[in-house]
This record gives structure tokens, C-alpha cells and sequence, in this order.
């Protein structure tokens, strides 16, 4: 079994304070893969010191310089890329391939488009014309905590080092207790690319722990976190006091509106979104609306796509889905599923239990309901599975009003091949992202929510200028700008 029980702190690995130790747990086999430690208040402590003593001198550093040591990371975490998936198969249960395509993939992905973003990004510029002695500099927010989750764990750590990295913040890290494997091997890229001391600092904890030490913490200036909406709440409440600021990705519902000129593909392509990552992905299409012209061949489909995604273990190659994370979640969704079928949802596919020949591990059955109506707690809840459920429409009007009609607001998807229909319906859409006849979003685009979905975008010109403070001057000496 693996022994991680050190943490990363002012550029050195060093022991826990206290001796507090837990299993990681590989989804696939239910068997410990890997033990770390959990950090105290003197562990979280002493990370944020150390980022505090790093930021003047970080701050400092000109952002050329900033920009060439992620350029110099990126070509570390590329050659460390199989470390990181096999970490992330073993620990939160991606599928091999997937996780070396997508899960590992996305992180050199984020990381080149800020250093793209970030060389053309004016740091210092003239007000305007108008004002031309006055000066608008952006510099670093200060020590930021990121508190990263397990479902895409590369995505979400390098969407926020590579921001607070470039932007001159400095920070301390707490991914997830659940998938902290591949954290450290980040961890270990930074080192070796030679970020200063303190500037990147990593400790391990639980939300309850390290993650409420640093949302309330009086020197962390910042908070970016990826997680449950409960979750968010409770860091929004502890961050409060200190008025540090706040960015949330939160959970998702979103609605993926089919209408009756769908292109022949847009259900197969709903239901096997829904299933990648085993549906743990808060920007799941997990509500299928459907006008009703087409609804019953829509289900139809849905069923035999359903019904052809296969299960098996993350550490076998091949094209299917893996287990979801742990125990807690495999019984959170087999409970919802059951409250779907006790609320009168039309089970079409899958149900409860594991898949047949899987007697071991966290396997969900790819599960489709039809006739939802958008009341039933499988169509309110984030389920954060592979369970879809279908809902019948009559009008565009009709479709908007339920697809806005949940708590959530991040993504939300439209079929149609009317132009003027699909950007009705792209104004119309209240979340922070729409996404039209399976057209993913370009290179660089913001990633967020509204409502209960968070505030904040991660990714490129947004995700950077989140991470930096704007600061107003007037009598500038353009000559002495340097």
C-alpha cells in the first residue's frame, strides 16, 4: 500500500503534526489503496504562514516570469501524465483510458490556455484617453485556499493554480481526502519546476477540518472552491467574518432540450454524456426534455443507449464507466433511485444494485427514468450518477420554464437546427453556460454557474482576472512605469 503522510509546505515535505491517518479507499476493488494524513490547525497554519511570507516577493516577480515557470510545469506534468492517471483510476475510479485522455488531459490542457491567455494580458494599462495620467493595475488577490473535489481532480486544480499562479497569488491546496493521490503528485511537478518556496503549499484534511481552517482562516485572502452546494454554503458562513472573497462551482441539474428537428444523434449523445464520468460531473445533462412529437422514440433510444454503456473496473482498458467514488455515494444514488421508482417515475433502464457480474465495488447501473415531471426528487436533487431522467414537453415556452425551473444554474444544452430557436433559448437559459447540437465550448471559455451553481468563472481571461485585485491610480509617470 502507498504511505503519503507528509505534506507540502514552504517548498519542503514535512510531517503532520498530529497523527491522524486515514485510507484511501480504490472504488473499484473497495479495497485500501494508498494511507495519508489528515492536517490540524498547526498543519494549516503553518501553510498559510508560509504562502504569507512567500506573496510580497511573488507579487514582485514580473509576469513574464510567472508565465515561464507554468510553461516550464507544463512540460513536467506531461512526462509525470501516467503517474497522474493511474492515481486517479485507482483513487476516485476513472476508467484508465478515460482518465489518461480526459482526467489527466485537462490539466496540461488548462494550464497552456492561461499561459496563452496570460501573454497577451495587460497586467498595467492607461485608464483611457480621457485620463491619461491615471493607471489600472491588476495584481494578485493575496493567499488563496483552493479546496479542489474528487470527481475531476486534475481539471479542477490546475484551473485555479494556474490562475492564482499567473495572476502572483500564493496558496494553499486541500484536495479532496477522497482522491489526494494525484494532488501530490502535483505537488512534486511544482517542485520540480522551481516555484519559490511558499508559494504553492500543500495540506491534506477533510472539509470539517483543514477546509473550515482555511475558509475561516483571518491571513487566507481568498477562497476558491469546487464542491457540493452544502458545502459552499457553510465556507460562504465561515468566510464571512474575515470578508475574504469567495468563488464557488457548485453542483448542477442541467437541462438538455431536445426539440422535434433534433439532429438524429442528439439523444445518444445526451444519454452517453450523461454516463461519462459516471455521471459525477456537476455539468451533467441529467434532465433530458423532450417535445413531446418525439418523446416516446427519444425513450426508445435512450433505453438502447442506456443499456449498451457498459460497467467494469477503472484499471481495465476499454471504452466503458467505472464505479462512482465510495460507499456513501453508491448509497446515496441506490436511495434516490429507489425514490424515483416510489414517486411513479417509469424505471426504463437499470434500478437499483450492482451491474450483473459485478458483486464487488461501487458499480452503478446506467439508469434512465421516463414520464418525470419536474416536481419528483429525481428531477430536483443532483444525483451525481449515471441516472438520466425524461421529461415531456409541449412548447418552447414550456421548456424554459422547467429547464429554470431548479435551484441550479450551470449548464444547460439545446438540440435544434432552428438558429433563431436555439439563441432564444441560449438568452432564455438561466445558467452560466449553454451548450447547443454538441458544439462543446471553445479553448479559453469561462467555466461557472448562477443561483445555486456558484459565482466565479475558472478558465481563461475570467478564470485569471478572478484570482487579481484592480487598483485605481492617478498621477501616473509613465516614464518610471517599469
Amino acid at each position: 500500500m502507498i504511505e503519503k503522510l507528509d505534506f507540502y509546505i514552504n517548498g519542503q515535505w514535512v510531517a503532520s503534526s498530529e497523527k491522524n491517518t486515514i485510507e484511501v479507499i480504490d472504488p473499484s476493488t473497495e479495497e485500501a489503496c494508498a494511507v495519508i494524513s489528515l492536517g490540524s490547525q498547526a498543519d494549516t497554519d503553518a501553510a498559510v504562514a508560509a504562502a504569507k511570507a512567500a506573496l510580497p516577493g511573488w507579487m514582485a516577480t514580473p509576469p513574464a516570469e510567472r508565465i515561464a515557470l507554468v510553461k516550464k510545469m507544463i512540460a513536467i506534468y506531461e512526462r509525470r501524465a501516467e503517474d497522474l492517471a493511474q492515481a486517479m483510476s485507482s483513487e476516485m475510479g476513472a476508467p484508465i483510458d478515460m482518465s489518461r485522455s480526459s482526467q489527466s488531459g485537462a490539466g496540461s490542457w488548462h494550464l497552456d490556455t492561461f499561459v496563452s491567455i496570460a501573454e497577451t494580458f495587460e497586467f498595467e494599462h492607461p485608464l483611457g484617453d480621457h485620463a491619461p495620467n491615471d493607471r489600472i493595475i491588476h495584481e494578485a488577490v493575496g493567499v488563496c485556499g483552493l479546496i479542489t473535489p474528487w470527481n475531476w481532480p486534475m481539471n479542477q486544480i490546475t484551473l485555479k493554480f494556474g490562475a492564482a499562479a499567473i495572476a502572483g497569488c500564493t496558496m494553499v491546496l486541500k484536495p479532496s481526502e477522497q482522491s489526494p493521490l494525484n494532488a501530490m503528485i502535483f505537488a512534486e511537478i511544482v517542485d520540480e519546476a522551481g516555484f519559490p518556496a511558499g508559494v504553492f503549499n500543500l495540506v491534506n484534511g477533510d472539509g470539517a477540518g483543514v477546509g473550515s481552517q482555511l475558509s475561516a482562516h483571518p491571513d487566507v485572502d481568498m477562497i476558491s472552491f469546487t464542491g457540493s452546494t452544502r458545502a459552499g454554503t457553510a465556507i460562504s458562513k465561515a468566510a464571512a467574518d474575515t470578508l475574504k472573497r469567495v468563488h464557488l462551482e457548485l453542483g448542477g441539474k442541467g437541462a438538455n432540450v431536445l426539440f422535434d428537428d433534433a439532429d438524429a444523434n442528439a439523444v445518444e449523445r445526451g444519454v452517453r454524456h450523461m454516463m461519462n464520468n459516471t455521471g459525477q460531473s456537476c455539468n451533467a445533462p441529467s434532465r433530458m426534455l423532450v417535445q413531446r412529437g418525439i418523446y416516446d422514440k427519444a425513450v426508445e433510444e435512450a433505453v438502447r443507449v442506456a443499456n449498451s454503456v457498459e460497467v467494469a473496473s477503472a484499471h481495465t482498458e476499454g471504452n466503458h464507466i467505472g464505479p462512482v467514488v465510495n460507499e456513501l455515494q453508491w448509497n446515496k444514488i441506490q436511495d434516490l433511485i429507489q425514490v424515483g421508482i416510489d414517486e411513479g417515475a417509469k424505471l426504463v433502464a437499470g434500478g437499483t444494485g450492482r451491474p450483473d457480474g459485478l458483486n464487488k465495488g461501487f458499480y452503478v447501473r446506467p439508469t434512465i427514468f421516463a414520464d418525470v415531471n419536474n416536481q419528483m426528487t429525481v428531477a430536483r436533487e443532483e444525483i451525481f450518477g449515471p441516472v438520466m431522467v425524461m421529461i415531456p414537453f409541449d412548447t418552447e415556452e414550456e421548456a424554459i420554464e422547467v429547464a429554470n425551473d431548479t435551484p441550479y444554474g450551470l449548464t444547460n444544452y439545446v438540440q435544434t437546427q432552428d438558429g433563431a430557436r436555439a439563441n432564444r433559448l441560449a438568452r432564455a437559459l438561466r445558467a452560466g453556460m449553454v451548450e447547443m447540437n454538441g458544439q462543446s465550448r471553445g479553448k479559453g471559455s469561462p467555466f461557472g454557474g448562477m443561483k445555486q451553481s456558484g459565482n466565479g468563472r475558472e478558465g481563461g481571461k475570467w478564470g485569471l482576472e478572478d484570482f487579481l485585485e484592480v487598483k485605481a491610480i492617478s498621477s501616473w509617470t509613465p516614464e518610471h512605469s517599469s
